[in-house]
């Protein structure tokens, strides 16, 4: 065998190696998700017998999915996430852009390159370091969806300031903007005109990125909210968890019809998450 045959076959084991592990990989992250996915059609014995079979021995039910919507008021808690993570989303995608255009644009400001660098910097802080403050102070404040989405917002802008800084740096060429200025637009027309729009990518990116965290967050909606008309779907699953029993088929249906908004979101926005991502990279 010479030194070419060696690397072509070295070069296919090592391509097949790289394929197993990537099938190993994906089983291990999909196997959850099919887990609910089976287990949502059957029976409370069925799941608690073999969890693994496709079918229980009961035959398939759709009873989880109504049982589990009454118990855990499903339309309110429904509008309620929607509300607050379409709400936090879109304000935290025009407070970043507009902030990330003023610091690309006048960057040679100390003011704008000590803003940047602070918000840079809280991106290094965990939520947690913060929890019991933020209750302390805002304790009077709480149990309204405007203060959770303020805070949503809040602890999000900095991750998407990021963003949008390295895309407008980037890919976003001074001409056009001068171009504009010269036919009459002022900054404002300019930003909504011309930069905003060619922002699509990395707006995309930042929202299924924010909106994914908003829709499923647990534990700042569980220290803002305590009224159960205000409740959002993670905080409302709570209520099939007993203290003698647990109704794993409603558990389970539950959780379905939990993610599937954000899948359908993420479905219809999957294409512009690699480009939006990349957006800010250096180009050579």
């Amino acid at each position: 065998m010479n030194e070419n045959q060696r690397a072509a076959r070295n070069k296919k084991i090592a391509h097949a190696i790289m394929w197993i592990v990537l099938l190993v990989m994906f089983i291990a992250f999909i196997f959850p998700f099919l887990l609910v996915v089976i287990n949502v059609f059957k029976t409370k014995g069925d799941i608690t017998s073999n969890p693994l079979a496709l079918i229980g021995a009961h035959g398939f039910t759709f009873k989880n999915f109504p049982a589990a919507m009454k118990k855990m008021n499903f339309l309110t808690v429904f509008l309620n996430s929607l509300t607050i993570t379409t709400s936090a989303t879109v304000l935290t995608i025009l407070i970043s852009s507009m902030t990330s255009f003023v610091i690309v644009r006048n960057g040679k400001w100390k003011f704008c390159t000590i803003i940047f660098s602070l918000m840079i910097a809280s991106m290094v802080i965990p939520f947690q370091v913060l929890m019991v403050p933020l209750v302390s102070v805002y304790g009077n404040v709480l149990n309204s969806r405007i203060t959770l989405i303020l805070m949503h917002v809040g602890f999000s802008v900095s991750m998407a300031v990021f963003m949008f800084h390295g895309s407008i740096k980037t890919n976003i060429p001074i001409d056009l903007e001068e171009s504009a200025t010269i036919d009459g637009c002022n900054r404002w027309q300019t930003f909504w005109k011309i930069v905003f729009p060619l922002l699509k990518p990395t707006i995309a990116t930042v929202g299924i990125i924010n909106a994914m965290a908003y829709w499923n967050d647990y534990l700042l909606p569980s220290l803002v909210l305590k009224k159960k008309d205000l409740y959002t779907i993670p905080i409302a699953t709570q209520a099939f968890y007993g203290t003698y029993s647990t109704d794993i088929g409603l558990i389970m249906a539950a959780l379905l019809l939990a993610m599937l908004p954000i899948l359908i979101l993420y479905v219809f926005l999957q294409r512009y998450i690699v480009e939006g991502v990349t957006s800010g990279a250096v180009k050579g």
